[in-house]
């Protein structure tokens, strides 16, 4: 028997809660019992006038900035539309159902104002890595690092080439504010001091963005995410956004490892990351300043592709600081005896160099397969050279091969962070606009890991 055609009603009163439509299995649920804002108004404070109209609730803000980074909504704009419908996302930033959703401007303002200006999103997110450790997910023994390219909201066609870009004449009063970031990092290790090589075209609207080709496809502007992360159950430490440069990127791992230690006391064993990361100077910084072992491949660019000998077929001696070459002759910094022992300094790259004697080569047998076109061999020594030795050591332990496994964790993070999250391309301009929507991102992927690995207790029948 077919049933009455239904006709919507209007009636007077409704009996509803959204506490009971939002299904048990919901992930903003789950998400909710680790979301702590208790002291986010203590800490917005001295940011507020004690006169004037009331302001928006701060902590219904960062609800919805968190529902939108959680649920993958990239938009502000949308984000308000869809907490205005959604019931779950009403029930996490507890408004009921005739309470207003604030417009997106709202979100804007208060985002270049004072959450930056009091260092919200940073909080924020330390105080759910805070959470992390007190639930016992991250222990603090192994450490991961790695970085991923992220599109800058800038094009090509608005862009300057290098040769005609002049930073010393641009008035910061008459520009835009990533413009204005732009400069005030022209000093900072993670952007304008990583390297002195200038990028190949510069973004009039982000000038902070690095122009690159990484990926091997067509160049374009972005930022690189930094993630430091504690490989037990990869919960992130700590994120810092920089340039898309290996430079810059070496000295962001530099910066989160101190970081997480004068913050929550951690101290590694070891470091894992890639090839990299595995830079003379970076593995004397692990190794001897930090007492941290580098499971980090070394990087090493003295293969030779011509059939000559190689500098490891060359035999250390510390004692009498010599090479041996394969002939059985000494190479050594300095040929001439002098009265008093003069310090050899190495060159601008932190090289030593080792020469043998033109005498020596002239008659050996292995000229040609050794320095068939110059007088004499010379071998390269890095200063960091102990510390590339003890993580060469290391590379051949049981250790590594299961460090090579842990790194993984930290790129399935970057596919989570694209694919799940949605943030292939930022929306925010500038240096602090980058590192807002990263501390966002990594905050709502340490909440859906606390959610995934502490399931809400069952409740007896």
């Amino acid at each position: 028997m077919m049933g009455s055609r239904q006709q919507a009603q209007g009636a007077l009163f409704y009996e509803f809660s959204i506490e009971t439509h939002v299904p048990a299995d919901h992930m903003l649920r789950a998400v909710d019992r680790f979301v702590d804002l208790a002291d986010i108004r203590q800490h917005l404070a001295p940011f507020y006038s004690s006169t004037g109209r009331p302001s928006v609730d701060p902590e219904l803000m960062i609800r919805m900035l968190l529902v939108g980074y959680i649920m993958g909504i990239r938009s502000e704009r949308r984000l308000c539309e869809e907490v205005h419908l959604n019931l779950a996302y009403r029930w996490f930033c507890r408004l009921d159902l005739t309470a207003p959703v604030p417009d997106h401007s709202t979100f804007s303002k208060n985002r270049h104002g004072r959450f930056r200006d009091s260092n919200l999103l940073r909080h924020l997110f330390e105080t759910v890595v805070a959470r992390c450790i007190a639930e016992g997910l991250a222990s603090g023994q192994r450490f991961a690092a790695d970085a991923s390219i992220i599109k800058a909201d800038a094009n090509r066609q608005n862009s300057t080439p290098k040769a005609d870009w002049q930073p010393d004449k641009i008035d910061p009063e008459e520009v835009p504010k990533a413009v204005r970031e732009y400069l005030a990092t022209l000093d900072d290790a993670a952007f304008g001091a990583a390297s002195p090589v200038e990028p190949k075209f510069t973004s009039h609207s982000d000038p902070a963005s690095q122009w690159t080709g990484a990926r091997g496809g067509p160049a374009y502007f972005a930022y690189s995410t930094n993630y430091l992360i504690d490989t037990d159950n990869g919960v992130i430490l700590d994120v810092e956004a920089s340039r898309s440069i290996r430079q810059a990127e070496v000295g962001s791992v530099r910066t989160m490892i101190d970081r997480v230690s004068d913050t929550f006391a951690l101290q590694p064993e070891c470091l894992i990351a890639d090839t990299a990361y595995g830079t003379g100077e970076m593995l004397d910084w692990l190794d001897r300043q930090r007492g941290i072992a580098p499971h980090i491949p070394v990087f090493d660019n003295s293969t030779r592709r011509d059939g000559t000998f190689e500098r490891t077929d060359f035999t250390y001696d510390a004692e009498q600081d010599t090479y041996t070459c394969p002939g059985g002759k000494e190479l050594k910094q300095n040929r001439r005896a002098f009265t008093t022992a003069r310090e050899q300094k190495p060159d601008e790259h932190g090289m030593l160099r080792y020469r043998a004697s033109k005498a020596d080569c002239d008659v050996c047998e292995l000229k040609a397969r050794c320095c068939p076109k110059a007088p004499a061999r010379k071998v390269l020594r890095s200063i960091y050279e102990p510390s590339r030795d003890r993580a060469r050591e290391i590379a051949q332990t049981t250790e590594y091969a299961i460090s090579c496994k842990l790194r993984k964790k930290v790129e399935m993070l970057f596919a989570h962070l694209k694919r799940i999250l949605g943030l292939n391309r930022l929306r925010l301009r500038g240096p602090l606009g980058a590192r807002d929507e990263f501390h966002l991102a990594a905050t709502a992927q340490n909440l859906r890991k606390l959610a995934k690995l502490l399931p809400p207790p069952q409740i007896a029948c």
